[in-house]
């Protein structure tokens, strides 16, 4: 189909191919006097313009931004560069739009903009020709932006590799092109490019297990690619990287921000990146630091190429992919921050200002500048930016990064915002998966359970209980915890309390986690009870001092097998708790196989081996605690996959909160001694083991117990059926609930690995590591050795009394045999069942 004429065609920004080999090119900038268009060429190659454009010079006595002025359509040549200019009048502006024509127009042809108008920067208001800006709505991107004078709008010096300067004093006259990226044009027009793709998983909610994971830090050390592709998006499509996530069993891959990004100005002075992404460079190119180096060297369609490919890697594979987004704030940062794009463009109508000084940007992100949710052209702009992600890349949904900035309206949340209602209601977005982060730096920033369907929100309470009741309560040694039966059973069953506030919208919008990119992971959890964020460079001020985490004696990395046994269990019991609640789980990549960072709880800025997921576990000799856990989790995610009970969605809506259905429809709840909790239990701190059963109307119930107390304890289930155990977390250990009065000991010998046996692409780099693993494995082993799988037990205040039964360590080949028990042989009461201190189980009825 032709495209209309362009006034009547072209009310989005953007750059748009024409069937006469030019482009319809538009942008947004209402307060501006004039913009241009600016397409770069080789100055060595001939110039599609030459018959149009006229030829710039320098002249002493008049400036170039004063020539360009004076021309439709001119050229110059920038020597230093190798590059040509040449410069398109746009007319307008035309409800704040800005058009022109380009004649001649290619794919892969590198452009950008520059804006005259006032220099008031204490009004808000700086614009500034002289610096060459990216496409807000661009495709692809080239470059990065140097530390340099010329980024800056304002005059300024960089000394020491400190910008030095004031933002309201005079404008810059340094041209910023050759110093800052550029937009590369995509032609995407072809209308079977989607032809044959593998339909879209469309996960229900209910069924849907998250893994948040960064694109590089994956791969980056993964031994089974070679290096060409380690830490790329190509990396995350081969084969073997999918084998390895399908074996896990999750069902949604939900991606750090791999929209093209640029380090923060604070960073930048101090030489170090921005690992994580949050500080988004543009809304519709993806990074090209993920892609292979042979694509990068393509250009930006091939980047783009390989993104789709990803998807559609994974796709075929049956995951979803849900991909984290950053729309409260640009890279931009403050007002002394770099001029690369919005802040050219028209900084009053992109940012919030203060409404007492229009010169400050309000600040509700904490990274020096906020988007103005409040302005009906920015919503557009990023509902055309998602739909763009969804539509052409394929993303099955987005994880909005503080979603409470997204919708303030005169500074304060409402989750009737017009973004919140576009989202909604467009007809491909309202059906994807949408997330939010519920909080932000603002006023009343904590706003979980506050979004409206369809939107999921991250749970924090879930977090802040799980590891409340599993870390700081133990590790305290108390008998009593900060935790009560009531909050326990609350969160298991989906955060009724958050997220029972309308018809529709039930435990699937509460994502549970434990752990996540942001704060420790949870092997850390689990060995740290400090920060130590030393390698950030911010002296550990940086990154969150609560973090509710515990050390079990010993700071840091040890090889006291009571310790480490202690560690082990407590992490399986939060991954039994966040796999066994009610809501949606969220697991966070290497969780599953012990991975560390070292204590550093905000790794923000670490792109090395402190963040890059560590492989080297995978190619032992020996079955390692690594792949232990790995096993374990996969199998508790296997298990609840396969119950219907948490397919449901009807356990708590706000039906139950209205008293129409009674949560003991779906929900029963009984003390170890089998008995109903009374009113006084559910707020006893010193109530720390439970029975919860789910009850279903078309398969079998199951019960998920709880033993909190650091003693082995005997539990009566329910009498009305019989019981079989399925999972419990102190199988890390060697221990498993035992049918009667006593714990039955599990047999971790002779374990072998499909790893070991059937290592993938076996180079002979790979080959080789796997010989010098085996040896050092062979020469560090010893009696008390930390790899070594013994029994041991954490002392608790019984055990002077000759009673403790905290969790075992790990079981040596050399194991005895467990004691004979010479007592006569009495009648087990079918419902009695003795669990491991401090463990989660699952229960199945038989």
């Amino acid at each position: 189909m032709k495209n209309p004429p362009l006034h009547r065609y072209a009310t989005r920004p953007g750059l748009y191919f024409t069937d006469d080999g030019g482009a319809d090119v538009v942008v947004r900038s209402e307060t501006a006097d004039q913009v241009w268009l600016c397409v770069l060429e080789p100055i060595d190659e001939p110039s599609a313009f030459f018959q149009d454009a006229i030829r710039l010079f320098e002249d002493p006595n008049i400036s170039f931004i004063q020539q360009i002025h004076e021309f439709p359509v001119c050229t110059r040549i920038i020597e230093h560069l190798y590059l040509r200019e040449t410069l398109f009048r746009m007319t307008g502006p035309n409800y704040g739009l800005w058009y022109v024509h380009l004649p001649k127009a290619w794919d892969g042809m590198r452009y950008g903009y520059r804006v005259d108008g006032a220099w008031d920067p204490k009004h808000g208001v700086r614009f500034n020709p002289y610096k060459f800006l990216l496409d807000p709505y661009g495709k692809g991107i080239d470059g990065s932006m140097e530390l340099t004078p010329a980024a800056f709008s304002y005059e300024c010096d960089v000394v020491d590799h400190k910008v030095t300067g004031s933002a309201y004093g005079a404008m810059s006259t340094v041209d910023s092109l050759g110093h800052v990226p550029v937009s590369v044009a995509i032609d995407d027009r072809d209308i079977h490019k989607h032809e044959g793709d593998p339909q879209h998983p469309h996960v229900p909610w209910r069924k849907t297990v998250i893994y948040e994971m960064h694109v590089k830090g994956f791969t980056a050390n993964a031994p089974w690619l070679p290096e060409s592709l380690r830490g790329t998006y190509a990396g995350l499509a081969h084969p073997t990287t999918l084998a390895y996530l399908q074996g896990l069993g999750i069902t949604s891959i939900e991606l750090l921000p791999i929209m093209a990004k640029q380090d923060e100005l604070f960073l930048q002075e101090h030489g170090r990146k921005n690992y994580w992404g949050y500080s988004t460079l543009s809304y519709f190119a993806p990074e090209p630091s993920y892609a292979t180096k042979a694509a990068q060297e393509k250009g930006a369609a091939a980047v783009r190429q390989e993104v789709i490919d990803m998807v559609r890697a994974l796709h075929e594979a049956g995951f979803e992919v849900i991909m984290d987004v950053v729309y409260n704030h640009t890279c931009e940062g403050g007002v002394e921050g770099p001029t690369v794009c919005w802040r050219g463009l028209d900084d009053l109508a992109y940012y919030r200002h203060q409404k007492s000084n229009t010169g400050r940007l309000e600040d509700t992100t904490g990274c020096g500048n906020t988007l103005d949710f409040t302005n009906t052209h920015v919503v557009t702009f990023a509902i055309d930016s998602l739909r763009y992600w969804a539509k052409r890349i394929g993303i099955d949904g987005f994880r909005f990064d503080l979603g409470v900035t997204l919708a303030r309206l005169e500074g304060e949340f409402t989750h009737h915002h017009p973004f919140l209602y576009a989202l909604r209601s467009d007809l491909l977005l309202g059906n994807l998966k949408l997330i939010m982060e519920p909080w932000d730096l603002g006023n009343l920033g904590w706003r979980t359970g506050q979004f409206s369907v369809p939107f999921a929100e991250w749970n924090d309470r879930f977090r802040d209980t799980a590891r409340t009741f599993w870390l700081e309560d133990v590790d305290g040694g108390s008998d009593f915890g900060r935790i009560s039966l009531q909050e326990m059973s609350t969160r298991l069953c989906g955060s009724a309390d958050l997220f029972a506030t309308e018809p529709g919208r039930g435990a699937p919008a509460s994502i549970n986690f434990v752990s996540c990119h942001d704060g420790f992971t949870l092997t850390d959890l689990t060995r740290y009870r400090s920060k130590h964020n030393e390698a950030n460079g911010e002296n550990n001020n940086d990154g969150s001092s609560v973090n509710h985490s515990a050390n079990f004696g010993v700071e840091g990395v040890t090889d006291d097998p009571d310790v480490i046994a202690a560690r082990e269990q407590a992490a399986m019991n939060m991954i039994g708790m966040l796999l066994l609640s009610l809501g949606t789980p969220m697991m966070l990549a290497g969780d599953e196989f012990r991975n560390t960072q070292d204590g550093n709880n905000n790794a923000y800025c670490q792109d090395n081996d402190i963040t890059w997921l560590k492989w080297d576990w995978m190619y032992s000799t020996n079955k390692t605690r690594e792949m232990r856990r790995l096993e374990t989790v996969s199998r508790l995610v296997a298990l609840r996959k396969s119950l219907d009970l948490y397919h449901h969605e009807d356990f708590f809506t706000r039906l139950t909160q209205l008293g129409l259905l009674k949560p003991s429809s779906r929900v029963q709840w009984f003390l170890p001694d089998g008995t109903t909790p009374m009113e006084r239990d559910w707020f006893d701190l010193g109530v720390r083991s439970f029975t919860m059963r789910l009850l279903s109307n078309s398969e079998v119930d199951v019960c998920i117990v709880v033993n909190g107390t650091a003693d082995d304890r005997t539990f009566r289930l329910p009498p009305d059926t019989h019981w079989t155990p399925k999972w419990c977390s102190a199988e890390i250990n060697g221990r498993r609930a035992g049918h009667g009065t006593q714990v039955e000991e599990c047999d971790l010998n002779g374990d072998t690995t499909v790893w070991t046996q059937h290592v993938p692409d076996a180079s002979e780099t790979v080959l080789k590591m796997v010989k010098e693993v085996a040896m050092q494995r062979t020469e560090s082993s010893t009696e008390n050795e930390a790899d070594t799988i013994k029994f041991a037990m954490p002392v608790t205040d019984h055990a002077a009394n000759g009673t403790s039964s905290a969790p075992r360590d790990e079981v040596s080949a050399d194991m005895p045999d467990a004691p004979v028990d010479d007592t006569p042989d009495t009648p087990v009461d079918d419902n009695v069942w003795t669990m491991p201190a401090l463990s989660i189980t699952l229960m199945k009825q038989v």
